[in-house]
């Protein structure tokens, strides 16, 4: 992936956290359950990507993994260096403590944006337990839609 690829992902991550850190600011404290109630699908959503200004709609932690955390951790979670640098999440001795990716994708951390915003609680534990479980990870103490609520 090429520098300008790399931007024009970065670029597109940024604006639709800032479109869901909008959404999230107007819908204000909405009840927990309907705020991480499973997404359906929108008409005008070409790939069905984006279920609302900020939830995805794919179902599983592999699949957000290629949507989300591809275009900048790469297919192969081994990083890259270019106009920024994304850390390698393959033997990623960090994901060792479940806590740790649940608080970086909620939060974000240096550059990377709390794309975990735009994720149900489920949603954030699916693709936590999806890289800690491949790319050479081999943790088994599975993240909860619980711990992910508590992190939130």
């Amino acid at each position: 992936m090429n520098k300008h690829s790399i931007f024009l992902v970065l670029s597109a991550m940024i604006a639709a956290v800032t479109v869901g850190s909008q959404s999230l600011a107007q819908r204000g404290d909405a009840d927990s359950a309907s705020a991480n109630a499973p997404p359906t699908a929108r008409s005008g959503d070409a790939d069905g990507a984006f279920v609302s200004a900020s939830k995805f709609s794919e179902p599983d932690g592999e699949k957000l993994y290629k949507r989300v955390c591809a275009g900048c951790h790469m297919p192969d979670a081994k990083g890259a260096t270019g106009a920024g640098t994304y850390p390698a999440l393959a033997r990623n001795r960090k994901l060792a403590a479940a806590g740790y990716p649940a608080y970086v994708v909620l939060h974000g951390l240096n550059g990377m944006p709390p794309v975990g915003q735009m994720m149900t609680d489920q949603q954030v534990a699916d693709v936590i337990n999806y890289v800690r479980t491949h790319f050479g990870n081999t943790y088994k103490d599975a993240v909860t839609a619980a711990d992910v609520k508590s992190t939130r």
